[in-house]
């Protein structure tokens, strides 16, 4: 009766995150909508080696940078903000890589005031 209670369990597991995982994935590959200051990674916040757009977003008291991943769309952005900070829209997928946010953008725009 133990081995079917125990085997009985297992396979329920192996049921749930089976159906679970195709859901996760979805859930992460979701693109958002950023609004922020873009300001680079090098010149600006002295965080980053070369070149790279961020976005700072205020969350409450805090405030999220999420880097730009080094596509098309961003590399093509980066001359609005590489010598000052601006006010930008950007949309995109996020993940977090190594405890910092990242931003594989679709689209950046500046936001008029």
């Amino acid at each position: 009766m133990k081995k079917q209670i125990t085997a009985f369990t297992t396979l329920a597991a192996v049921v749930v995150l089976t159906l679970s995982t195709p859901i996760l994935a979805t859930a992460k590959d979701k693109e958002v909508t950023i609004t922020g200051e873009g300001k680079c990674g090098k010149c600006a916040l002295k965080e980053t080696k070369e070149c790279q757009n961020t976005v700072t977003v205020k969350d409450g008291d805090k405030s999220v940078v999420y880097y730009l991943v080094q596509n098309d769309v961003s590399k093509e952005f980066h001359d609005n903000i590489c010598k000052g900070t601006k006010k930008v829209k950007a949309v995109g997928t996020v993940k977090e890589v190594d405890g910092k946010m990242q931003l594989t953008a679709t689209k950046i725009e500046l936001v008029k005031d």
